[in-house]
């Protein structure tokens, strides 16, 4: 009978798929500044005028435009100081950045009889900021045979 050896994986070493993950990372903080000025300007629009957004018909979810309003504008500064923090590396806007767009998906879920187009795209977007941060292999432990 044989033997098999292994070798130990080395740790990270920079190879072409940590600068895809990289890259997806400071794509996911691009994101993350776009869809939190998107979140502050849709929220400007609901608290400011009431009659803005119009809801597509019937649906379980009716809140206040008013309150959907400063619901956004929050979420949007608060998704706007991640991003910067992604832009800085600080390892908490990571860990952030997937809880903020899984809330995201949530809300945009909620919102989508007022626009449901861009609703569907802003989870696209917010899921692929999740993937973006969570496969990011660069800052984890190198794995041991």
């Amino acid at each position: 009978m044989s033997q098999q050896t292994t070798t130990p994986r080395p740790p990270h070493s920079g190879g072409a798929g940590s600068a895809w993950a990289a890259g997806g990372t400071m794509f996911a903080a691009v994101l993350l500044l776009v869809d939190g000025v998107l979140g502050v300007i849709k929220g400007i629009a609901g608290i400011a005028e009431d009659e803005v957004y119009t809801r597509l018909g019937s649906y379980v979810f009716k809140f206040n435009v008013e309150a959907w309003g400063w619901i956004h504008l929050v979420v949007g500064v608060v998704l706007i100081v991640v991003g910067i923090g992604l832009f800085k590396g600080a390892g908490w806007a990571r860990v952030m950045g997937v809880v903020l767009a899984s809330i995201n998906v949530i809300l945009d879920f909620m919102w989508m009889p007022y626009t449901p187009v861009w609703a569907l795209i802003s989870i696209a977007i917010s899921l692929f900021v999740i993937w973006a941060l969570c496969t990011d292999g660069t800052r984890t432990p190198p794995r041991t045979a």
